[in-house]
């Protein structure tokens, strides 16, 4: 559970709250997981500074195999995670009692100037996951953070908070991806993420993949499709076991979202995709909702049924505001056929919803309020116009909603914003275009009200055989300027007060966990002229 405990300070303030020097950076990137197993517990003995409490007698070792996480930044706090699990694909194997955690914030990776700690509470209730919402911290700064029990200590993990309200002089990297499937290869893309530095990562969702295990995996799934609170969990176990996944958790703070494998495919609503299911699709879905809670280092609270309000926003000075969808769980069903086809009445139907009415007035107030050079809309599906061959859309994205579309256009309008700059997922694909609108006959429209960037994917492959039409015509839309179905890949966004710089990372191969990684396209979009640059 979340815990504000003893969130004070223990030691010293730093004379430099700043990025650590690049040699730092480089020793803890690459040593930080095998450091947290070896370390020593300090500061128990010091003036002030409270003995851990003892655990409950008799606890298996190996506590901390799903390694740590950090995320949601905002200036002055950093919310931390772990779970207990020694037994990650065995239902975590803990004893049903609640155990505390000690938790540590320190400048240092070696714990000698601790700034911040206390003591959590993991509940069996939760699945022994640890939420710490720290309070007090500098904005602008980096932290070094674990947890102990008893004896045992955590790997050590890298966070930072955000620059303070107003601050826009420091520059931005950010990482996001999306579509992990654990069964269609391997995460190099994740073992070289910490290598890039980003200030942060942006996740978009299919975190976890549901499925049972597929015949031609490249490494299987642990079970059948899951549905269970039980089965979820050890999903979640099998993907955070990964060491290249932990890494990238431990390198810097996260915000995440979710699409719609952390439940089902394409699920709307509470409306599954096979309609024999319906009658237990909510009590699935709660499942499916507490488990990612769980696994997540998210500011929100825990789940209470199968509702869970997950839409929220955060800044990074007056640089960027990031405001962060749900597109899935209060969406219409999909339109006519539900798969890619012809339009139909449904599909253009003008009460049609992606977002739900309470989502899109907290994105009105978050447009109008912002004051960023960049507002980055963190989306899973994507939403500028694509109809392929000029008349066949994919109602699974924005295409199926071109109404609730508009309306984002138009909040945007309302709300000032100048730099909108859209982040997508979910379609195994990488794309670079301009955001446009659908004019009344279903072709995109000629005006450029942002950018689009479509990050690929870590993993999920594009269907087989599709490649090549997908891209040429993909190509064939005159706002698109980049497409790639064949590989695996994340974007890097470096911005600063001028320019947004979009770098699209691949990775050699996915059958091997040690591929190489290299850059196969960077794009540039300039505040204040809407579009890509070309």
């Amino acid at each position: 559970m979340t815990s504000h405990a003893d969130d004070r300070p223990t030691s010293h303030p730093d004379p430099d709250p700043g990025r650590p020097p690049a040699a730092t950076r480089r020793r803890f990137l690459t040593g930080a997981l095998a450091l947290g197993a070896t370390l020593p517990i300090v500061g128990w003995g010091r003036p002030g500074c409270h003995r851990p409490p003892q655990p409950p007698a008799r606890l298996p070792d190996g506590l901390f195999r799903l390694g740590v996480a950090s995320g949601d930044p905002l200036p002055h706090r950093v919310v931390l995670w772990t779970r207990l699990a020694p037994a990650p694909l065995e239902g975590g194997g803990m004893p049903a009692v609640d155990v505390p955690v000690r938790w540590e914030v320190a400048h240092d990776d070696a714990f000698r100037r601790v700034v911040r700690s206390g003591t959590a509470v993991a509940s069996p209730a939760w699945g022994h996951s640890v939420h710490v919402d720290v309070g007090g911290l500098a904005p602008a700064r980096w932290y070094h953070y674990r947890f102990v029990v008893g004896d045992e200590v955590s790997p050590v993990g890298r966070t930072r908070t955000a620059p303070a309200p107003g601050h826009r002089r420091d520059p931005l990297r950010f990482l996001f991806a999306s579509c992990q499937n654990w069964q269609q290869g391997h995460w190099p893309l994740w073992a070289h993420a910490p290598s890039e530095d980003p200030d942060l990562v942006v996740h978009l969702g299919d975190y976890i993949y549901e499925g049972g295990v597929s015949a031609s995996a490249v490494r299987p799934h642990n079970s059948a499709e899951v549905r269970t609170l039980e089965e979820y969990r050890n999903r979640y176990g099998l993907y955070k076991g990964d060491p290249a996944l932990q890494a990238a958790h431990a390198a810097c703070p996260w915000v995440v979202t979710w699409d719609d494998h952390e439940v089902e495919n394409n699920y709307a609503g509470l409306v599954p995709e096979d309609p024999a299911e319906a009658p237990a699709f909510a009590a699935r879905r709660a499942a499916a909702y507490q488990a990612w809670w769980e696994h997540q280092p998210v500011r929100v609270p825990p789940p209470d049924g199968p509702h869970l309000r997950i839409h929220r926003a955060f800044d990074w000075g007056r640089l960027a505001r990031f405001h962060v969808l749900d597109t899935r769980q209060y969406r219409d069903p999909q339109a006519c056929t539900g798969s890619l086809g012809p339009t139909c009445d449904e599909r253009t139907r003008e009460g049609r919803t992606l977002l739900g009415a309470e989502q899109e007035a907290w994105l009105a107030r978050s447009f109008a309020t912002s004051r960023a050079t960049w507002d980055v809309i963190a989306n899973q599906v994507v939403m500028t116009s694509m109809p392929f061959a000029g008349s066949l859309y994919n109602p699974d994205q924005w295409d199926g909603y071109p109404h609730a579309r508009r309306r984002l256009l138009q909040l945007l309008d309302e709300g000032g914003v100048v730099n909108p700059v859209v982040v997508t997922g979910d379609i195994h694909a990488a794309g670079v275009g301009d955001l446009v609108d659908e004019l009344p006959d279903g072709s995109p429209s000629t005006e450029v009200r942002g950018v689009e960037l479509v990050g690929g994917s870590i993993s999920s492959t594009f269907p087989a055989g599709l490649e090549d039409v997908a891209e040429q015509l993909i190509r064939q839309l005159p706002h698109v300027h980049f497409a790639d179905t064949r590989r695996r890949g994340y974007m890097v966004a470096e911005a600063t007060g001028t320019e947004l710089v979009a770098r699209y990372q691949v990775a050699e191969s996915t059958l091997v966990p040690d591929s190489p990684v290299t850059t196969a396209g960077t794009w540039t979009v300039v505040a204040g002229e809407p579009g890509v640059q070309v």
